[in-house]
């Protein structure tokens, strides 16, 4: 044992519960076609933090939709990345892809208006290399309170 893990306080399961951070990642080719890997991870992920039938569905529909606006702009070749982030009764979600020109999607459109009511805090931006990245927040039982 070293001095680090002797002077940690010990944790109830109810500490444990609330401090739960799990963070998992996707990285897929960018095609269309490995699409439903995302949704069917996006539904198991939000399963585990007791999202309703209905969460589960909106976000599966959200994170199709995000990945829809980042494919069309994708380099060829490249690599689509999902980062699930789970803590508590919420969850992270950050797609990102290296694009062409580093357009972020615009928010003017039916489709963002759709991937805001779906998951709750929408977000975009761009990084290094022209890497566009779309992030969704959606807190379990947080319909009506966007």
């Amino acid at each position: 044992m070293t001095e680090e893990t002797t002077a940690m306080p010990a944790k109830t399961p109810a500490d444990t519960k609330s401090a739960v951070r799990d963070v998992v990642t996707v990285k897929l080719p960018a095609d269309s076609a490995y699409l439903s890997v995302l949704r069917t991870a996006t539904a198991g992920l939000a399963a585990r933090l007791d999202f309703t039938l209905d969460e589960i569905e909106d976000l599966r529909i959200a994170v199709d939709e995000a990945c829809a606006m980042l494919l069309a702009q994708a380099v060829p070749g490249t690599d689509l990345e999902c980062q699930f982030e789970l803590s508590g009764d919420a969850m992270r979600i950050a797609v990102s892809v290296l694009t062409v020109d580093g357009a972020l999607p615009s928010r003017d459109t039916f489709a963002w208006t759709v991937l805001s009511s779906l998951a709750g805090d929408v977000d975009s931006a761009v990084g290094a290399d022209d890497r566009v990245t779309v992030t969704l927040r959606k807190r379990r039982g947080a319909a009506g309170a966007q």
